[in-house]
């Protein structure tokens, strides 16, 4: 069986308290305005139960539809699975405010350290952009990496993303659905 993107599943659960040690690990939880790291420090002493890591899967899977007062956007969460592990996750965010327009994007994503460097965020972000494009509805899908995340730069133009230009320290790269199925397009350098 090769990866899949699904929606979440209390399946996964113990390669996911695994690969939760290894975000924890990596620092993950002082990263600044990281779902991650907000995840880490408020369900970490929950994941293990299986109530609260069931609390977990249903809170996460599907859509949050509605904008909060606190400006969270509404996304949709997927799991980068194969077979009962977990690998990695990819959240969409159906709406762009002005911060997720030079910070945050459209799409984020994360493998966990233990998976990296396997092909594993190429593979997934090719997943990802036909669901953001014809389930969601998204068009173009905007994605940022850090100006310092090589691995990140080249997964995004790897899968067709097309550079517009870095503000701040994040590298803002577009998709449009052409994109999404026809592999890797130019891209300019920066």
């Amino acid at each position: 069986m090769s990866p899949q993107l699904i929606a979440p599943t209390v399946a996964v659960h113990a390669s996911f308290l695994a690969a939760m040690d290894e975000f924890r690990a990596d620092g993950a939880e002082t990263v600044a305005h990281s779902n991650m790291a907000q995840e880490l420090r408020s369900w970490a002493t929950r994941w293990p139960t299986a109530e609260g890591f069931a609390e977990y899967v249903g809170q996460t899977c599907g859509v949050v539809s509605e904008e909060r007062v606190d400006g969270v956007v509404p996304k949709t969460t997927r799991w980068w699975v194969d077979g009962d592990t977990y690998l990695g996750r990819v959240t969409f965010r159906h709406r762009l405010t002005p911060s997720l327009l030079t910070w945050g994007g459209h799409i984020g994503y994360g493998v966990r350290p233990g998976a990296r460097r396997c092909g594993h965020a190429t593979a997934m972000l090719r997943a990802a952009l036909p669901v953001a494009h014809h389930e969601l509805g998204i068009d173009p899908v905007l994605v940022t990496c850090d100006d310092t995340n090589t691995g990140s730069r080249k997964v995004i133009e790897a899968c067709g993303g097309i550079f517009e230009d870095r503000r701040d320290d994040k590298l803002r790269y577009w998709f449009h659905p052409a994109a999404a199925t026809a592999g890797p397009q130019p891209s300019r350098r920066i």
